[in-house]
């Protein structure tokens, strides 16, 4: 990572520390820490509950007023911003290790830093985490250099290289949010 990266990635890092220990009590586990904005900036936060279960409107309240008032007290931004608290979603961004493990066998968009093979956006289905490295089957039709179509097609990203990857909201993905919702 640059510098500008770490500058910009350090007050994230410090306000997921403030806020992950008092969210954990409560049972949510902090998912990513964003700042989005210039003038007026938003500072989001996105959390899931930990047992799994679907996030509602009254858990992003409870969040948003903790939230509030760790940062009211820490105050880790010196300007003026507004807060939002969220849920991933079903097509939630893809942004710790094992979320990677986590959603293995459904489709993901994965964009890099650098280029891979020529590329720095990718669209397959997602088959794990090997180590610090992404293993993606392309499903946009693209044939990795050296490789063939098909079941055996593999590309592999590394997680360091790695700006943003999230899950492509169709309907393998659908009625296996509908399945874990009526559970």
């Amino acid at each position: 990572m640059n510098d500008e990266g770490r500058r910009a990635a350090d007050p994230l890092r410090r306000i997921e520390a403030i806020v992950a220990p008092s969210l954990a009590a409560m049972g949510y586990e902090v998912v990513r820490v964003l700042i989005m904005g210039g003038h007026h900036p938003t500072l989001q936060i996105m959390a899931e509950p930990v047992d799994g279960r679907a996030m509602t409107v009254d858990d992003c309240t409870e969040i948003s007023r903790t939230v509030s008032a760790l940062l009211d007290v820490e105050d880790p931004l010196p300007d003026a911003y507004t807060l939002e608290v969220s849920s991933p979603g079903i097509d939630r961004p893809l942004v710790r290790p094992r979320d990677y493990e986590r959603f293995a066998g459904f489709e993901a968009r994965v964009e890099t830093a650098t280029p891979i093979a020529g590329r720095k956006r990718f669209r397959g289905m997602l088959l794990g985490l090997d180590k610090e490295t992404v293993r993606l089957r392309p499903t946009d039709g693209v044939v990795p250099p050296g490789g063939h179509s098909g079941q055996d097609a593999t590309i592999e990203i590394p997680l360091a290289v790695i700006s943003r990857a999230k899950l492509v909201l169709n309907d393998r993905l659908l009625a296996a949010h509908s399945a874990t919702r009526t559970q």
